[in-house]
């Protein structure tokens, strides 16, 4: 039996591997997801088969639960729900390492061994810190909570003192097995996770996101260990590692460490509100009769895609627009900056949605180079990831994040609702440039109104 268990938890782990690699690519995405359902199925039959005395219609119950919750919000949630819908399941996997956590150490003649008391006590308080941390992750997100920075004299002092106390009371809990000590140490890291997320702005969210996802994966291994289930403990380290990585390579394309995240966020000191409230400047601006003429007349042309694309779904007109663009000779590219959205991936998922041709979208590194021979640039919903002053205004809270480099095409057309300040509540030199045209309006409206002016 013990062999049939480890071959069937190695096909599990090799499912959670394939499903990974396979979200790599928006082109395997769907068979990514295939092998995480299959890995994941594979383990809880496992797991549930090798329980003592397990209550399968309970347990079944829940599956089928959960999964008509999972199935309804999946229909339903718009793509620019997205980030908040992926923070608030980060927060359910933080809260479901707590609930273990405690069930193990309130489990009637359970003998825990040091090693094990250590195990709990930081899955524990990895699962609270990213189960509140989320919370408010999600609340930022979805607006309810406002995405400014929240920050008071004494905050990271406050942060130090919390943190020491987790751990004094985790030390009280090894040395005498006391559960008040235990859920002492997971009070404290509950406002912890409040206490370490509320500083941090907006548009570091995405590295947040990042970030909780790897807390998350951490606790699951933190809580496999202590309930010697391998496949736990492999499907968290795989979570919490590429969650890692994911930050690094977020925090690198906004050339900010992670601890520079943790203790603050863009637009929320001098320099950027100094920035945004800088004098009125002069800009062009245009109609979408303008920029179709422009385009359709263009030899190449790049288009950097935004939040505000998703915010008013014009991915799919913005598509149809883009195959009449190719259909009369125009060569046509996306380019995707590694922030771009509300979390890593999401310009990738949103054109995917719209059936853009794979070849057609390019990473900033691949096409940075092209900007200067292109002809025309379409920033449509972008802001921060075009700005110039990240490259040439040391006085600039951005400044050294690389950019899409749209200011060096020929013609640069941005489409937005109004002169207000992005995401990161910086004003953006791009848009009162020689060579830029303002087309105001919704995006979907705008793109509709450029599909046909291009096809009469």
């Amino acid at each position: 039996m013990e062999n049939i268990t480890a071959i069937l938890y190695l096909i599990a782990a090799i499912c959670f591997i394939l499903a990974l690699k396979g979200l790599s690519s928006p082109k395997a995405a769907q068979r990514g997801n295939f092998y995480g359902i299959a890995g994941m199925a594979i383990a809880f039959i496992t797991t549930l088969a090798l329980a003592d005395k397990p209550i399968w219609g309970l347990m079944g119950g829940a599956v089928i639960i959960g999964g008509l919750i999972g199935g309804t919000l999946a229909k339903r949630v718009q793509m620019t729900q997205m980030p908040e819908l992926v923070a608030a399941m980060h927060s359910l996997v933080g809260l479901a390492a707590v609930l273990i956590s405690v069930a193990a150490i309130f489990h009637e003649g359970a003998n825990h061994t040091g090693v094990q008391r250590i195990e709990l006590f930081i899955g524990a308080f990895i699962g609270a810190i990213t189960f509140t941390a989320s919370v408010i992750a999600y609340g930022k997100l979805s607006g309810k909570f406002g995405s400014k920075a929240v920050s008071f004299n004494g905050q990271h002092l406050l942060n130090l003192v919390l943190a020491i106390a987790m751990i004094g009371f985790g030390i009280a809990y090894y040395l005498t097995e006391a559960h008040a000590a235990f859920l002492a140490m997971l009070a404290v890291a509950l406002v912890l996770g409040v206490t370490l997320i509320i500083p941090i702005g907006g548009a570091d969210m995405p590295v947040v996101v990042s970030m909780l996802n790897s807390y998350s994966g951490w606790a699951a291994a933190g809580i496999g260990f202590t309930l010697n289930n391998p496949v736990l403990i492999i499907a968290g380290s795989l979570v919490g590692s590429s969650g890692a990585i994911l930050s690094y390579i977020m925090c690198k394309a906004m050339n900010r460490s992670i601890f520079n995240v943790l203790l603050g966020g863009f637009g929320s000191g001098p320099a950027a509100a100094g920035a945004a409230s800088s004098g009125p400047k002069n800009y062009k601006s245009g109609s979408p009769d303008d920029a179709a003429f422009l385009m359709t007349n263009a030899d190449s042309v790049i288009i950097v895609p935004g939040y505000g694309l998703a915010v008013a779904r014009a991915q799919h007109a913005l598509q149809e627009f883009a195959k009449l663009l190719t259909e009369k000779g125009v060569k046509v590219r996306y380019a995707i900056h590694p922030v771009a959205g509300r979390m890593p991936g999401h310009m990738n998922v949103l054109l995917a949605e719209a059936d853009v041709p794979y070849e057609q979208v390019q990473e900033m590194e691949e096409i940075n180079t092209d900007f200067a021979t292109t002809d025309v640039v379409l920033v449509i919903g972008a802001n921060d990831v075009v700005n110039p002053a990240a490259q040439k205004d040391p006085a600039s809270p951005i400044y050294g994040m690389p950019i899409l480099e749209a200011y060096k095409a020929r013609t640069v057309l941005v489409v937005k609702r109004s002169m207000a300040a992005g995401y990161a509540g910086l004003d953006n030199d791009l848009f009162y440039m020689d060579r830029t045209m303002m087309v105001f309006g919704d995006a979907k409206k705008v793109v509709e109104d450029l599909l046909k002016a291009a096809d009469q």
